[in-house]
């Protein structure tokens, strides 16, 4: 996984070139799976909304049709996410085999404590919160009409912002001969706030 992130604008070139269309499907699905499917916040997000910026730059893939295909898959996440949470959640979270971590799921419900509502648009640039915020609002946070405002306007947001910032930055040649060390920098501004709730919950 790691080397896969590093070397996500390769990976990304070698899927465009052996599949075509078909990688935007196949970056729908990850981009739905990290947003919509409460196990899997491991995923790339934000690098690979980057990333795929980037190819968009090379005419590898379509810009347009880019960000309507994954900004449909993060709303679109989200929206079987609350669901999941709204139906599934209070069994999923007392089975004894179940893989979701208490301490995630207790991060996410303070930092709904926090911020309110708009949890469900600043959650989109923090990885792990990110996927179990519409979890939690499904479980009863959130009402769906305002969550699906939410949803929509962060699911623009996140994806226009690392997705543009990677086609009109991605192929800058002091970016391109450096793109690992741009991926590992945004892996790692993106859980400075998620490192920050937890040093300030461990010592306040």
């Amino acid at each position: 996984m790691f080397n896969f992130l590093l070397h996500l604008d390769q990976h990304l070139y070698a899927l465009t070139t052996a599949y075509g269309g078909l990688t935007y499907l196949i970056l729908f699905l990850i981009i739905f799976a990290e947003t919509g499917l409460v196990f899997f916040p491991f995923l790339p997000g934000d690098s690979l909304l980057f990333a795929a910026g980037a190819v968009a730059a090379l005419g590898g893939l379509n810009l347009f049709v880019l960000l309507v295909v994954l900004t449909s898959a993060a709303v679109l996440g989200d929206t079987v996410n609350y669901w999941i949470g709204h139906y599934f959640g209070e069994r999923l979270i007392q089975h004894r085999r179940s893989p979701l971590k208490p301490e995630s799921l207790a991060k996410t419900h303070r930092f709904f404590q926090k911020h309110g509502q708009k949890t469900i648009i600043l959650a989109r640039f923090v990885p792990l919160v990110r996927t179990f915020a519409p979890f939690i609002a499904g479980l009863g946070t959130m009402d769906y009409r305002p969550f699906l405002i939410y949803n929509l306007i962060g699911g623009v947001a996140w994806v226009s912002l690392f997705t543009l910032t990677g086609y009109f930055f991605g192929n800058l040649a002091i970016v391109k001969s450096n793109f690992s060390l741009i991926i590992i920098t945004i892996i790692f501004i993106s859980l400075l706030p998620m490192a920050y709730e937890a040093w300030r919950s461990r010592f306040s």
